[in-house]
């Protein structure tokens, strides 16, 4: 018996800790973004949950309990503020499992990734890694072999299609983008456009957010998310795609 398809908007969003543009700190502002994008999964990157802190450093929390009927998970990347630092997934579908990959590989700012296997339907997974890399040349070259390696990625008891998806912190098409595109589909074909632009958000120039994808994940759209709350929230503007899991045995 083939399973039901399924239909579903993922969006990642590197937050910046909630600091906009003009230096403030908003995790309210965050969450009106947030609202804004209608994701059925949603990736944010940057994230600092610090309860005991000053409310704009308890962002987890604030912005999980903005939408009440979402799953979260959280990946911490090193401790921040008498708390923790990393990123975040939230979902309207059920979590089954959850995972955090350190992908550290400088002595520059610690980096992970969050996995999860989230059901979209009934008996259908969907793999969905978000992904944090660092800003220097040689520090992605290492995180991208990790990464692609047998223990993320690769891990040989995985069921289901993989998405990859968040910042990639790569300014030109480099090594990491020609690896994933061996093993995935992406938004890529659209990154020479003004319109895959994600950095910095007021005035973007630099595509650092992407999302890579395989069969049998169709992806309908993909859009960057220009409102004028996203332009001055976050120095990253967030990524949309919208995507169709056919039923088994249909395409």
């Amino acid at each position: 018996m083939n399973k039901d398809s399924a239909q579903f908007r993922i969006a990642s969003y590197n937050t910046h800790k909630c600091r906009g543009i003009h230096g403030t700190i908003s995790p309210d502002r965050v969450i009106r973004v947030i609202e804004e994008l209608g994701a059925d999964i949603l990736c944010l990157q940057e994230i600092v949950d610090a309860e005991g802190g000053t409310g704009k450093f308890d962002q987890a929390r604030q912005i999980s309990e903005a939408f009440p009927d979402l799953n979260v998970s959280f990946g911490e990347t090193r401790p921040l503020h008498g708390g923790r630092y990393g990123n975040m997934l939230m979902t309207r579908f059920p979590i089954v499992e959850t995972r955090t990959h350190d992908i550290t590989k400088s002595t520059r700012e610690e980096r992970g990734v969050l996995q999860c296997a989230i059901e979209v339907g009934t008996d259908r997974i969907v793999n969905v890694f978000n992904v944090h890399l660092g800003t220097g040349y040689m520090e992605r070259r290492k995180q991208i072999a990790v990464l692609i390696g047998e223990d993320i990625l690769a891990q040989p008891d995985l069921s289901g299609p993989r998405i990859v998806i968040g910042d990639f912190n790569e300014w030109t098409r480099g090594l990491t983008t020609r690896l994933l595109q061996q093993s995935f589909q992406s938004d890529r074909p659209i990154r020479n456009r003004r319109s895959a632009r994600t950095y910095p958000g007021v005035l973007p120039i630099l595509s650092l957010d992407h999302c890579y994808y395989e069969a049998p994940l169709e992806m309908k759209s993909t859009e960057i998310w220009r409102s004028r709350r996203a332009m001055i929230a976050s120095d990253h503007l967030p990524l949309i795609a919208d995507f169709h899991l056919p039923a088994n045995g249909k395409h």
